[in-house]
């Protein structure tokens, strides 16, 4: 095998739908339909992993990378602290949000806590994020804040963003299933 199948294969290892794209033009239909990937995503995640023994949540879904109840809570913390940036935005005008190191976090001991704790906030949190993300008009979706790293990012792009990022992270989970003959 050579360096540019290593680096083709690591990559559909660590974007296994691939990389966000951002549409040129976000309508109503479309936004509409990440509000319903991300509502989904609690219940399709705990659907996947109903059953697992821990060693396999703490099997990384790539080498080099997290274990799957890493992924887990990633997941809720990355999206806790995206509603934390909805509510900003609706709130101030243009603000810098704050960014925060998710590998680090990742490493934290509450990241190595029982997932049931992750998908229980992840039900929580999306039933409250998806109330919030329907009640938007087009004004609203057109609000931004200011990632300190990236620059400005709207609000209709970041429902997007995070619908992908909810598949992105179950995708690795159910990739991960599939190659170890895990999927149901």
């Amino acid at each position: 095998m050579n360096d540019a199948q290593d680096d083709a294969e690591l990559e559909a290892l660590r974007f296994p739908i691939g990389r966000f794209r951002a549409p040129q033009r976000i309508d109503a239909a479309q936004v509409g339909a990440w509000i319903d990937d991300i509502e989904r995503l609690p219940r399709d995640v705990r659907r996947v992993v109903e059953g697992w023994s821990e060693a396999r949540l703490d099997t990384a879904y790539r080498p080099g990378g997290w274990s799957v109840r890493q992924v887990l809570h990633h997941l809720a913390d990355s999206h806790t602290n995206s509603v934390v940036r909805f509510k900003w935005a609706l709130s101030e005008e243009r603000p810098t949000i704050k960014a925060y190191d998710e590998g680090a976090w990742a490493e934290l001991a509450d990241s190595r806590a029982p997932v049931g704790l992750a998908l229980d906030l992840l039900d929580a949190l999306h039933a409250r994020w998806t109330h919030l993300l329907r009640s938007l008009d087009a004004d609203d979706l057109g609000r931004e804040f200011v990632h300190p790293d990236s620059g400005p990012v709207g609000l209709g792009a970041n429902v997007g963003i995070y619908a992908w990022h909810g598949r992105h992270h179950l995708a690795h989970v159910t990739s991960l299933a599939e190659r170890e003959g895990w999927a149901r």
